[in-house]
């Protein structure tokens, strides 16, 4: 899906890459044509990055000129799915509310200045990973614990968005696979839940919390005796030598400093839409959403204002070995016939004359 009247910085199979302000390319985009918007936009955080972010007094009218554009052209049982970090006051040891201010802000009727939209659920990002900041209040006083979770808001226009956790199903435990092996008599808990006969149902995997869940993060450190909600999606973003950033590195091109963990976008595309759906991700950044959903086979459009991010973005979609981008020709061009080198620097070039066409 292309945007109207835009030439796309790159494009693949299923999806196109803008560069540009989404306030000016977002009203561009037809209504009602998205199944799923996937995004992590720049948090309002109390140290200055380097993609840019917005003062937490700021951040909600900020937001709101992109919530209404996210409205229009998100179809009616689409949904908006945003990663959103929460920070400290500063000087203080107390947290700002502004993550909870814009979501009751986005749920307020439009009538009301609200952006119209119902929270379907809260999803959470644990990153074991994360570094025990503040300092002054984690590591040197030790009046706090490590901050370690995003909140992930699901929302959405209707009441009933499209969703279906059957594509998010996780593997069933050691100890639910013993169970419909060896049968279940029905019978009430202590706790009073009545459990019937279906509770051994065999339903082809175990319906996921709302912990979005990366479980390679812990294999040979707890393996199987980790038992996370299914609401927390638990996934470090610190690798160092995936083909994205050697490349990037290889490239010489500057890597984006806050990347998302592919678990989240995973999960987010697996409830929330089906092959040939469209996903938008308006913040992309290193387009992890973009990728992703080309591997799951879903079209998608990313947009971002900072070339040399959109730019590095490429290198995911190019097949160094890797299954996921065997079908994504970068710019519209069959590179994976060629040796890894003279690939690399054929992109860089075709880059360059795409962008001055």
């Amino acid at each position: 899906m292309k945007i109207n009247g835009e030439t796309p910085y790159f494009s693949t199979n299923l999806g196109n890459a803008y560069l540009g302000d989404s306030l000016e390319l977002l009203p561009k985009i037809p209504g009602k044509s998205i199944d799923l918007i996937c995004t992590s936009p720049p948090f309002a955080l109390i140290r200055q990055k380097a993609y840019g972010n917005v003062h937490a007094d700021e951040y909600v009218e900020w937001f709101m000129q992109f919530a209404r554009e996210f409205a229009r052209v998100l179809k009616p049982q689409g949904s908006l799915i945003i990663d959103i970090g929460g920070t400290w006051i500063k000087g203080f040891p107390t947290r700002s509310l502004y993550h909870y201010e814009l979501v009751l802000k986005l749920c307020k009727p439009i009538t009301e200045g609200g952006g119209g939209f119902y929270l379907a659920q809260e999803l959470y990002w644990y990153n074991p990973a994360k570094l025990p900041t503040p300092a002054e209040w984690v590591t040197v006083r030790r009046e706090r614990v490590k901050d370690a979770v995003n909140t992930v808001w699901w929302l959405s226009l209707n009441p009933h968005p499209k969703a279906n956790n059957r594509g998010v199903l996780k593997p069933y435990s050691e100890s639910q696979i013993k169970l419909m092996e060896e049968g279940y008599k029905p019978k009430k808990r202590p706790s009073e839940h009545d459990i019937s006969d279906k509770f051994g149902r065999d339903n082809n995997g175990a319906i996921p919390p709302n912990i979005i869940a990366d479980q390679s993060d812990y294999e040979g450190v707890i393996g199987e005796s980790i038992r996370l909600p299914v609401n927390v999606i638990a996934a470090s973003n610190t690798s160092s030598n995936d083909q994205y950033l050697r490349l990037c590195r290889e490239n010489k091109v500057q890597p984006h400093p806050a990347r998302f963990p592919r678990a989240l976008p995973e999960f987010a595309i697996g409830l929330c839409t089906e092959v040939g759906d469209v996903v938008l991700d308006p913040f992309a950044g290193s387009n992890m959403t973009g990728f992703v959903a080309e591997a799951m086979g879903r079209k998608w459009i990313a947009l971002d204002q900072n070339e040399e991010y959109l730019h590095g973005s490429t290198f995911r979609f190019i097949n160094d070995g890797n299954e996921d981008a065997q079908n994504a020709s970068v710019v519209q061009q069959p590179l994976f016939d060629l040796p890894p080198i003279e690939r690399r620097a054929r992109l860089k070039e075709e880059l360059t004359d795409y962008q001055t066409e």
